[in-house]
């Protein structure tokens, strides 16, 4: 049985690390309204520019002029995984969530005899990846130089992501990352981003009106790159977002287990401190009326 000064120290070491995970809790609180602001703010761009995109695939078809991140290589063999993992932990099953996100897509895509490699952004999910995967592991994105990943980084794996392709590296390339829903809720998504698919364009009362200059397949040229770097802008803005609220959710988590556990170790220390002092006025009293 642990002694009351034992009992003491932990209630002290327990109510310390309470005000860390609080003090967390409240910094991830603040950082999480800007970070659903930035995420919810892009996403209306991209869809508009899916829409945009849409209306031109839908023209352009199957033209043999089609670009080659609209048309494909014309295999479907070598599939890169870009898996966007946070650079921080404490924030809950949220990196574990996107692993095994990306290890089950990775299983199906073996399972059908195409040959898989992974592109990690962030940290966290390296580790884990890496013990399962130990041979499929490729090119490794650092970003924990930066506060916040941003457009930068965004374009900067785009342009590498695009390098590849037209190295014949890869014939698809699928974005795996956490959409942000709400403070509680963070879902794994796994959205295809190279080839682009061709989304449906939604008939509007202007299409048949609609003329593009130059042409539709010199306009894709340019979109298309600008597609994936939006795309992968979007999918860090979700993360950062994701990331907050996690950390949010599992500080509060914390704080109140530390709650629990503090009155857990009270109730202990006062009944022990109890204990000492019946033992000693037993004693006392024994004392007394042997003499």
């Amino acid at each position: 049985m642990a002694s009351l000064k034992e009992l003491k120290g932990r209630i002290n070491s327990v109510k310390s690390t309470q005000k860390i995970t609080k003090a967390k809790q409240m910094v991830a609180a603040a950082k999480l309204r800007k970070a659903q602001a930035a995420a919810e703010a892009a996403r209306p761009y991209a869809e508009r520019l899916t829409n945009v995109m849409g209306s031109l695939a839908s023209k352009v078809g199957g033209k043999d002029g089609a670009p080659k991140l609209l048309a494909g290589t014309g295999s479907t063999k070598r599939h890169l995984l870009v898996v966007v993992n946070t650079d921080k932990g404490l924030c809950g099953g949220l990196n574990a969530t996107i692993v095994r996100a990306a290890a089950a897509k990775a299983r199906a895509l073996m399972e059908e005899g195409k040959s898989v490699e992974f592109y990690l952004v962030g940290k966290k999910g390296r580790a884990p990846l890496k013990r399962q995967f130990s041979d499929q592991i490729g090119t490794h994105f650092d970003t924990s130089t930066v506060r916040t990943p941003g457009f930068e980084e965004a374009e900067a794996i785009a342009n590498e992501l695009l390098s590849m392709y037209e190295a014949g590296k890869y014939d698809v390339a699928h974005l795996i990352y956490p959409h942000f829903k709400s403070a509680l809720v963070q879902i794994p998504t796994v959205q295809q981003l190279v080839p682009v698919p061709a989304p449906e364009a939604q008939a509007t009362a202007a299409d048949g009106v609609v003329e593009y200059e130059p042409g539709e397949e010199a306009i894709l040229e340019e979109l298309l790159p600008r597609y994936i770097r939006t795309q992968l802008f979007g999918g860090l803005l979700e993360v950062a977002a994701s990331e907050q609220g996690a950390s949010m959710n599992a500080m509060d988590s914390a704080t109140r287990n530390a709650g629990d556990l503090i009155s857990k170790l009270t109730i202990q220390y006062n009944r022990s401190r109890q204990a000492a002092i019946t033992t000693e006025l037993i004693e006392i009293i024994a004392g007394a009326e042997a003499l």
